[in-house]
This record gives C-alpha cells, sequence and structure tokens, in this order.
C-alpha cells in the first residue's frame, strides 16, 4: 500500500468518525428536553395573598416552570395574560402548563363549536406559551353514562385539534373516580384511553389521585406505554378520612415515586414532571415544596 493511499484511508476513517459523533452530538442536542416544574395549586393560599412575592419565593428556590391552577375572567391570578407573562419572564419562570376545566358549556352540541369562554382559554394559554392546556377534572354529566363518556372523548379530540391550531396539545388530569366507576362494565379510565386520539389528546397522570381508587401508577404505566407526557409527582400516606391518604413529601410516603418516575421516562413518555402536594402535615406549604425540590434534585432531576 503506497503512503498516499494509506493517507487517505486514514484521513476518511477520521472524517467519518467525527462525522458519526456529531450526528450524535446532534441527535443528543434535538432531544426533547425534561421539564421539572410545580403546580401553583401546591401554594394555593399563599398565591391568593401575594402571587408575586410567592412567585419570587419559587424562583429564588430554583424552579424554572410552574404550572396554574388559577384562571378566572380571562386572569391568571388576577393578572391578564399579557401581565402575568411578564411577571414569569422577570423572574426566570415559564408555564409550559395549566389547568382549566373544560366543562359541559364549554361546548354547544347544537352549533357544534366551543364557546367564547374556551376559545379565550385556549387564546391566553397560547399567549403564555404553555404547551399544554389541561382539564383538572371532568363534571358528573358528562360521564352520566357510556354514551355520554363517547360523547365527550369527541369533543376531546376536538379540543385536541383547536389546541394543535396554537402549537399547543390538550390534556386531561385525572383524580380518582376514573378507576372506580363504571359504565358498561368499563372503567371511565380506560373508556377514555380507548376513546381518545393520543395525537390530539394526551394524559397528565396524576400518581397520587388514583390511590384512593386502589390503582397503581406503575401498572398503569405499564397498561398504556407512551400516553403520559405529563406526570403530576406526589407522594400519599394513609390518614383517617373518606379519601384514605393525603399528599406528603416525596419519598416519605408509600407510593414508589422515584421508580414512577422513572418508569415514565422509560415507558410512559413522560417528559414533563409537576411536583404537587396539596397536604402539609407540620409544614407550611413553601416549606414542603422546597423540600420537594430538593428530593427532586437529591434523585438527579
Amino acid at each position: 500500500m503506497t503512503t498516499s493511499r494509506r493517507t487517505f484511508l486514514k484521513n476518511s476513517a477520521i472524517l467519518l468518525a467525527g462525522t458519526s459523533l456529531l450526528s450524535k452530538t446532534v441527535l443528543a442536542a434535538s432531544k426533547p428536553s425534561e421539564i421539572i416544574g410545580v403546580q401553583l395549586y401546591s401554594v394555593r393560599d399563599d398565591m391568593r395573598k401575594d402571587p408575586v412575592g410567592t412567585l419570587t419565593q419559587l424562583a429564588k428556590m430554583g424552579y424554572k416552570n410552574v404550572e396554574h391552577a388559577n384562571y378566572v375572567n380571562r386572569k391568571f391570578y388576577g393578572y391578564t395574560a399579557v401581565e402575568f407573562k411578564k411577571i414569569l419572564d422577570d423572574l426566570g419562570l415559564k408555564m409550559p402548563s395549566g389547568h382549566t376545566a373544560m366543562g359541559k358549556d364549554h361546548w354547544d352540541a347544537g352549533k357544534k363549536m366551543f364557546s367564547d369562554s374556551w376559545k379565550y382559554t385556549i387564546e391566553d394559554a397560547a399567549r403564555l406559551g404553555q404547551k399544554y392546556v389541561v382539564s383538572p377534572s371532568m363534571e358528573e354529566s358528562m360521564r352520566q353514562s357510556y354514551d355520554d363518556m363517547i360523547r365527550y372523548m369527541d369533543v376531546f379530540n376536538l379540543c385536541g385539534e383547536l389546541c394543535h391550531k396554537s402549537a399547543m396539545k390538550f390534556s386531561y388530569h385525572n383524580h380518582s373516580f376514573e378507576f372506580s366507576q363504571k359504565l358498561n362494565n368499563i372503567k371511565v379510565f380506560d373508556i377514555m384511553m380507548q376513546k381518545m386520539d393520543p395525537k390530539l389528546v394526551v394524559m397528565q397522570l396524576d400518581i397520587g389521585n388514583m390511590y384512593i381508587a386502589g390503582a397503581k401508577a406503575l401498572d398503569i404505566l405499564g397498561q398504556y406505554p407512551g400516553r403520559f407526557e405529563l406526570m403530576h409527582v406526589k407522594d400519599e400516606i394513609a390518614v383517617n378520612t373518606p379519601e384514605k391518604y393525603e399528599s406528603t413529601i416525596l419519598g416519605t410516603g408509600i407510593i414508589p415515586t422515584k421508580e414512577v418516575i422513572d418508569l415514565g421516562r422509560k415507558k410512559g413518555g413522560t417528559s414533563c414532571f409537576i411536583i404537587e402536594q396539596e397536604s402539609y402535615q407540620n409544614l407550611t406549604p413553601i416549606q414542603s415544596v422546597r423540600k420537594d425540590f430538593e428530593v427532586m434534585k437529591k434523585w438527579g432531576y
């Protein structure tokens, strides 16, 4: 083999290796980043009294993302979408998702149209830069019969199309009734998963709420892989109340929260993890979400 031939092959190998490394780097860079945030319902009383001060405390803790739970008369915690976005921007916060319940009154079955109020919900969510519009529950009137459920799953899919026009996705957040109530001998949750178009509607799996009905997140993630882009990260302890459980600091209760999160990443298609704690035992809400965030960091998130 001549020197020039040997040099050519060596340089070609180096070039191919570099190209391969570059391709891997590009792929890694293009992989959607995970979101760690906090549901503002966790600090609902603080947000009611002092929204800006509370958001400031959360930002100082290290939170980069929040999820709202208050949208009334086109205002978020008393601020218009433009005003609230500026508050978030000034604090270095983003709001990838938010909870606004889509009720029966938001859909005109006769005209087959969404109400203006629901269209405003989508419009304002887009102004805030949300990726997901999340309905946090479902009115009982929307699930009185199997046929009711089917009709409203069609509406959910149409809402997904509406959100898609603004580069967002529609999502639904479970409580416990979805796992305890049956229609035509099928759990409401299973009806939803069968009838919602996964391209249009994604689930936000609340891993704590389902415990009241005896459902476990690890089982659900295995049953419906790839369907849970969002997750409410919780832990629960048993209490002597009709609800049976209440939320607590991550890693201190009965839910294998880290294992659930890991499976969500691996099998659930989850990329948006939102911490939520609704009960606090002997701590304040602010102290609780601080500890939750510290646990998530300890777990490597």
